[in-house]
């Protein structure tokens, strides 16, 4: 019997990426993975949700209750990426980033927090980054987005711990997503941009979604009773290793 079997897993930005793999990582684990995206998952059930719309983001936790009778844990896992110094972003990507990174989040939680009081299992799981704790070049919108999600996490830990409805966060460092893909492509050199990335980090490789997942299950894992209010980071060892090399 797995520690997962008859709980539902919602997993946003569950299409690609981390969310996809965490989606995998679930169901592997008995869950039913409701994917919350702009895209269809293809693999699991999934409802369209734009993170951003309030209105949108109550009818897809609907749906999913309706469906799956109830929500026990939230993976708040959709976000965007952003580059450039904090001249270099105009107050339109500012607002979005925000609006989507921090706020989707904010929205999420709020329209599954009813349903997750009525669960034995209750655990929410945001996908921060090593951003929000290291200064990156060229990173400062997304590393402020990531770094209020850090914030966010500590306290909705300390609102819900009395109510038994455990929050945590990970922190991966760059991952090997679609998204840092695209990032890649846009490079003059993709290749060197690359590997400027995987030395960053001491284990010279980029994180896989995978190892990201799997962070994400374990601090979701009903067992894991006494873990509430902690980040854990996937990042290769970037946010505690200095490497003389």
């Amino acid at each position: 019997m797995s520690d997962f079997d008859g709980l539902t897993v919602v997993i946003s930005g569950g299409a690609s990426g981390i969310g996809a793999a965490a989606a995998d990582a679930f169901a592997a684990r008995g869950a039913n993975a409701a994917v919350l995206d702009l895209n269809e998952s293809g693999k699991h059930w999934s409802v369209r949700c734009d993170v951003s719309d309030d209105h949108q983001v109550r009818q897809a936790v609907e749906a999913t209750v309706e469906h799956f009778g109830g929500i026990d844990v939230l993976v708040n896992n959709a976000g965007m990426g952003a580059v450039g110094t904090v001249e270099e972003n105009s107050d339109k990507q500012w607002m979005r980033v925000l609006d989507v990174n921090l706020m989707g989040m904010v929205r999420l939680a709020r329209a599954c927090m009813p349903h997750l009081r009525e669960s034995d299992s209750p655990a929410i799981v945001n996908t921060s980054s090593i951003a929000a704790t290291a200064g990156l070049v060229k990173r400062a919108l997304y590393s402020a987005s990531k770094g209020a999600v850090h914030s966010l996490t500590q306290a909705m830990a300390a609102d819900h711990v009395a109510e038994g409805i455990r929050v945590n966060s990970v922190a991966p460092g760059t991952a090997d997503t679609p998204w840092v893909g695209r990032l890649l492509d846009q490079a003059d050199d993709p290749a060197e941009e690359r590997r400027k990335l995987e030395a960053r980090q001491p284990t010279g490789r980029l994180v896989s979604p995978e190892e990201v997942a799997a962070a994400i299950v374990y601090l979701a894992d009903p067992v894991n009773k006494s873990l509430t209010g902690t980040s854990v980071a996937i990042d290769g060892g970037m946010s505690g290793l200095r490497l003389v090399r």
